[in-house]
């Protein structure tokens, strides 16, 4: 009973503030080390499972209190077809921009040295450490290519989530499931991240975004070529997510026979302690 008592709204929001702040200071990490170090320091290779680390230990952080979402389209998704409440939606989203935002303040403060060594005038070349670029702003790719990219990248994000917590599914014991859902993340960035980048995430991307434009990124709205870009890794993912989530329900979910006790798809599954399920001798 204490520890329901502690599942209030304010501590879910803590978790998905710090959670998604690990999350981030990881991601945003390694992609500052390797364009500051010029690549002598790492590669995509590096960035792939830094990000998918990255989740796993902010699943960690998170999960036991909030389920650990990190994600605004994993939060719209759930909440579109899990009984995951509509009233949690924005205060979920904005604790994770927060906790985005306040991770990217942090690796653009330490890495401010290094990035002023590398590119002085904050321009594109370094804008990719904060947020994500058609063609990684080095390729010419299409908005629209793009759009479409962050559109199945995260559909397939949260069809396969919904795969490894779906109870019905034989999802895995709880200290499992968070590496499980990191290497997700690491096989979408190895596979996905050419056209965008593979935000895949509206916090994970508007948060750094807005953190580098207030620190010295005028340009940071915007792609290589100058048109307005803030928005695709946002519409996008939010589009993919309910994509993916619906496709896994009607594809997927509908035909799994009901498992002897029950639990919410969409969390990451719980394991009872002895001490919850065995009566304490008095």
């Amino acid at each position: 009973m204490a520890y329901l008592s502690r599942r209030t709204l304010v501590g879910e929001l803590i978790a998905e503030f710090m959670g998604t702040m690990i999350l981030i200071l990881f991601g945003v990490g390694v992609v500052a080390q390797v364009v500051t170090s010029e690549g002598t320091l790492g590669d995509h290779d590096s960035i792939a499972w830094a990000w998918g680390l990255g989740v796993t230990f902010g699943v960690y952080t998170a999960a036991r209190i909030s389920g650990a979402h990190l994600n605004p389209a994993v939060t719209v998704a759930l909440a579109a077809f899990t009984d995951f409440s509509w009233r949690k939606v924005v205060p979920f989203s904005l604790a994770q921009i927060a906790g985005a935002f306040v991770a990217a303040l942090l690796v653009r403060w330490v890495y401010a040295d290094a990035i002023a060594l590398v590119d002085p005038e904050h321009t594109i070349a370094t804008q990719g450490i904060f947020s994500t670029l058609p063609g990684n702003g080095a390729l010419e790719i299409s908005t629209s290519t793009a759009f479409i990219d962050q559109i199945i990248g995260t559909a397939i994000l949260l069809f396969l989530i919904l795969a490894v917590t779906d109870p019905k599914n034989e999802a895995p014991v709880a200290w499992l499931a968070p590496f499980i859902v990191g290497l997700i993340v690491v096989a979408i960035g190895m596979a996905w991240g050419t056209n965008a980048g593979y935000a895949i995430n509206p916090a994970r991307d508007f948060g750094p975004r807005l953190a580098s434009f207030l620190t010295g990124y005028e340009g940071a709205w915007r792609d290589q070529t100058g048109s307005l870009y803030f928005w695709v890794p946002i519409v996008g993912p939010l589009i993919g997510g309910l994509l993916g989530a619906g496709a896994y329900k009607l594809l997927i979910g509908r035909f799994m026979p009901e498992p002897e006790e029950a639990q919410e798809t969409g969390r990451v599954p719980s394991q009872r302690t002895e001490r919850e399920t065995v009566p304490v001798p008095q």
